[in-house]
């Protein structure tokens, strides 16, 4: 059966895992804004989403031919995806759009990169492939993301009578870091992705960004339409869940962490991303203590920071740092009725909203980062208000820069300054700000944010 509508990415909507006692496989449900932009499409679509079989229950489920209504998940070879995922999309692509690498010693383009650049064309030419064999005629194809930057140029020459459009969730780097890369593998990206005929990004800067690059590399975008959609918080859900009887308990096993009820808080809720900088965030909060001893046991940073991308061992180091630094804040500073940072490391949606509703600062202070939804969320289910110390270099900076509180994220004494200006904030003001903060945060919700992307595509001449 072919779709008039299709979405491709790396990771679906369904994962599987396989039971050890009878074999058997379980499905679970995915969530995020794709999920929630495609529900809003309707289920008499037909809609088709194509992704990568991640694990080996989802590898077993395409051999049994179990799939859920609307996905189409590929089995590629391990060995390929790993190559392709971690020894390209998360290790090079990712860094160069983030501004990671340590450039005395990284990146190195040998004859190793070059193999791992096989095995990510080979993963974007599977992903192509089975978008030609579900695609109607003239069918809207919606690919995301850095993982399959290859995909709309290969899908082009598949299949030329279909719409294709590609949304970048990532930043993108300007021209002078992009130039990093081979030039080889800088042109294939780009050609690639210039096969779609209409590209999104997440801000008006990295759309600038990524034109720059192609004015440079190729002398112009081709003519390939550029969009910007800014993805905003579903309101509406945050404020539903943030009232279940599951987040008024981690609500209360929170404030029994915290002590003192006139303690102020500020959180922070972030994967050990290299990117979401938390080490630089930990060393403002000691800044904090330090230079404002006033605020000793007046205050608790509570700091989320859940594992990810554990695979590599450069974020394994990462985390560990994160780990070590959180202990020796709290063994300089803490006293036996006082804990000043409260690390929980393992994945707890209720208690990441629990933190949002307590929260007197939130602390978003990312390297680089596309959007960063955290930003947009802690405002919206926020119950007195909450001052936003925000990074100019988040996404969410481009809507949200009036009523934050700007910071270098490299800046570690500014940092802890915007820390003592956001706690110092008069409640008034704060809960001024907040309005005005939730209100931007959720002008694009994940349904309207699809629904635009996929008019706009099928509106392109």
């Amino acid at each position: 059966m072919v779709s008039d509508i299709l979405v491709a990415s790396n990771r679906g909507p369904v994962s599987y895992a396989l039971r050890e006692e009878d074999g058997t496989l379980q499905a679970r449900r995915g969530g995020g804004g794709l999920v929630s932009g495609l529900s809003a499409i309707g289920p008499d679509a037909g809609a088709v989403w194509v992704c990568a079989a991640l694990g080996a229950g989802d590898r077993e489920a395409v051999r049994r031919g179990v799939s859920e209504p609307g996905v189409r998940m590929l089995d590629i070879p391990a060995e390929v995806h790993e190559a392709a995922y971690n020894g390209i999309a998360n290790s090079v692509l990712w860094f160069v759009h983030h501004l990671l690498y340590q450039t005395p010693l990284e990146p190195v383009f040998d004859a190793g990169f070059r193999r791992r650049w096989e095995a990510y064309r080979a993963y974007n030419r599977a992903f192509a492939e089975a978008l030609a064999a579900e695609a109607a005629p003239g069918a809207a194809v919606l690919i995301q993301d850095y993982h399959l930057a290859l995909a709309p140029g290969m899908l082009r020459e598949l299949r030329p009578d279909v719409r294709i459009g590609h949304f970048s969730h990532t930043p993108w780097a300007p021209p002078d870091y992009f130039g990093m890369l081979p030039d080889d593998v800088a042109r294939e990206l780009l050609e690639g992705m210039l096969g779609a005929d209409r590209l999104g990004f997440l801000t008006h800067r990295w759309a600038d960004a990524f034109t720059a690059c192609c004015e440079r590399v190729l002398g112009g975008t081709g003519g390939t339409e550029i969009g910007v959609h800014g993805l905003g918080a579903d309101g509406e859900f945050l404020r539903a869940r943030s009232q279940e009887p599951d987040v008024a308990d981690r609500m209360s096993t929170l404030r029994a962490q915290i002590g003192d009820g006139s303690r102020k808080t500020v959180i922070r809720v972030d994967r050990t991303e290299l990117s979401k900088n938390i080490v630089r965030g930990l060393l403002a909060f000691r800044t904090l203590l330090e230079e404002h001893p006033e605020w000793r046991e007046r205050v608790v940073h509570i700091a989320f920071a859940y594992p990810s991308r554990q695979d590599l061992e450069v974020y394994r180091r990462y985390t560990a740092e994160v780990s070590r630094l959180a202990d020796e804040i709290n063994a300089a500073f803490g006293t036996p009725d006082w804990t000043p940072v409260i690390l929980h490391v393992k994945d707890d949606f209720a208690r990441s909203l629990a933190a949002y509703r307590l929260a007197d600062v939130a602390l978003v202070n990312p390297i680089r980062d596309g959007m960063n939804l955290v930003a947009k969320e802690v405002p919206v289910v926020s119950d007195a208000g909450c001052a936003l110390v925000l990074s100019r270099e988040a996404g969410a900076y481009e809507e949200l820069s009036e009523d934050a509180i700007t910071v270098n994220p490299y800046d570690v004494t500014g940092t802890a300054t915007a820390l003592h200006e956001a706690l110092t904030m008069p409640e008034a003001e704060r809960a001024e700000r907040t309005k005005r903060l939730a209100a931007a945060a959720t002008a694009l919700p994940p349904e309207r944010w699809f629904l635009e992307q996929l008019e706009a595509l099928r509106a392109v001449g």
